[in-house]
Formats: structure tokens, C-alpha cells, sequence
């Protein structure tokens, strides 16, 4: 039997999060009322990442050699079997709810995607308040989801040709943008949930300091093609041990 849908999940150099991350996938799954299936890609890891993934239940580990997020969705998505997509970091656990109410949308409402409203789990320093606060705000006003949850259609992926490969950063708000404006054709909207959000990892509010993170965000509202080089978009791509 195919699976309905297609849950993709990047990782690299993600072996300390993927099994909290996998664990919740499950329970998730599990609570469906359709078969799904749960492929992580391991984007060139230099860890165990491929070998955690097989070990915690991904029916399916792709790897894709150039660490690239947009690449890295990409190729979960070219190698997936579901008519339905949902893409979740590897360090963002979601609930049964949300997994449930995004294929209720998919299946049964004029729904091409959409996204949720995303919390950070833990304590959280006042920067990091702000940040997720802001990015709830514009991501209700806008209808513009995170990566760390993100479903949609397979056609509707197929259509804008997937995630921009020339982007390090930001794809998926390109992406968001891509397919509410092919659905708008075909009646379809998109979807921003708050009801069950999706908990991600606070841990760059440990790696980096408070005036770190407002200077990339800066960079990024002072020089928006800095979306298109892998250096200036080290934020998402360098740990500080890696730095």
C-alpha cells in the first residue's frame, strides 16, 4: 500500500536531536487514521546521523552530499511516495494534533498547504521571546511558513518545482510564497495552525549571543541576497565548534 503522505526530515549533524524528534514523529503517525511514511536525508553528515536515523524507525535514510537545506528537502521529496509532504526539521518535535489537522486540511478542505506557528521548547532568553513572537505574528499576517513544519500538496511541489536550490536560507518562505500563489489559481489556500505548535530546539540562543543573532537578522533585512551565499548564511550552517 502507498503511503498518503511523505514526512521529510534534513539533517546534518543530527544525531543528539533526531531521536526525540523520530520518537514524536511516531507517536504522531501512529495516532493517523492513513499510512505515512518518515524519510530523513542525511545532508553529508560527519556524525552517525544516517545510522541514529535507521536505529529510531525512518523507513528510509536518502543522503544528499552537498550540505544544503533546499537540496536536502529536495531530495526527501524525489525519493517520497506520498500524494501529501510535510517537512519537519530535525530538531523540532510536533504532536499528534498537528500531524492530524494538516491531512484533515490536505484531504478534505480546498487546502494546497501550509504551516504552524512555532514555539521553542525550554527557557528562553528575552531575544529569543521576541524573535519567535514576531515570527508568529508575521507568519499569521502573511501566511508564510517555517521550515521547521511545513506541508503541502505533491503536485503543488511538483508545480513550483520544489525548493529554490539557489537559496541557503529563507527557501521556505520563497517556497510558502511559490505555492499559495499557484493554489490561489485553483481555489486553494493556505493554512498557518496554532492550536497544537510545533516545539523546536532553543539551541542557537545558547550558541550565539543576543547581539549575534540580531546582527544576521539584520544582515538578512539590510542585504536580502545574502539569502544566495552559503558564507554569510553561516547562522544555518556552522556550529560554534565548526566556526
Amino acid at each position: 500500500m502507498l503511503p498518503t503522505y511523505s514526512i521529510i526530515i534534513p539533517a546534518y549533524n543530527e544525531a543528539d536531536e533526531l531521536p526525540s524528534t523520530l520518537a514524536a514523529i511516531r507517536a504522531a503517525m501512529d495516532a493517523s487514521s492513513c499510512p505515512g511514511e518518515c524519510i530523513v536525508v542525511d545532508n553529508n553528515s560527519t556524525d552517525n546521523t544516517a545510522e541514529v536515523a535507521r536505529l529510531n524507525r525512518a523507513d528510509l535514510v536518502v543522503h544528499e552530499p552537498i550540505n544544503q537545506i533546499a537540496r536536502a528537502r529536495n531530495a526527501g521529496a524525489a525519493q517520497s511516495r506520498g500524494r501529501y509532504l510535510i517537512f519537519v526539521d530535525a530538531d523540532t518535535r510536533i504532536q499528534p494534533q498537528l500531524l492530524t489537522e494538516a491531512l484533515r486540511l490536505l484531504q478534505d478542505t480546498a487546502c494546497v498547504g501550509g504551516g504552524s506557528i512555532i514555539k521553542f521548547e525550554g527557557e528562553v532568553s528575552a531575544i529569543g521571546r521576541f524573535a519567535i513572537g514576531t515570527w508568529e505574528h508575521i507568519s499569521k499576517l502573511t501566511r508564510i511558513a517555517a521550515g521547521s513544519f511545513l506541508f503541502c500538496r505533491r503536485d503543488a511541489f511538483d508545480a513550483v518545482g520544489g525548493y529554490d536550490e539557489s537559496l541557503y536560507a529563507s527557501e521556505e518562505v520563497r517556497f510558502s510564497r511559490q505555492i499559495k500563489k499557484w493554489g490561489k489559481t485553483k481555489g486553494l489556500g493556505f493554512q498557518i495552525l496554532d492550536h497544537a505548535p510545533a516545539q523546536t530546539s532553543a539551541r542557537k540562543l545558547k550558541w550565539y549571543s543576543g547581539m549575534q543573532i540580531l546582527g544576521w537578522i539584520g544582515l538578512m533585512l539590510l542585504l536580502p541576497i545574502a539569502v544566495r551565499s552559503r558564507k554569510l548564511c553561516g547562522f544555518w550552517y556552522k556550529r560554534p565548534k565548526e566556526v
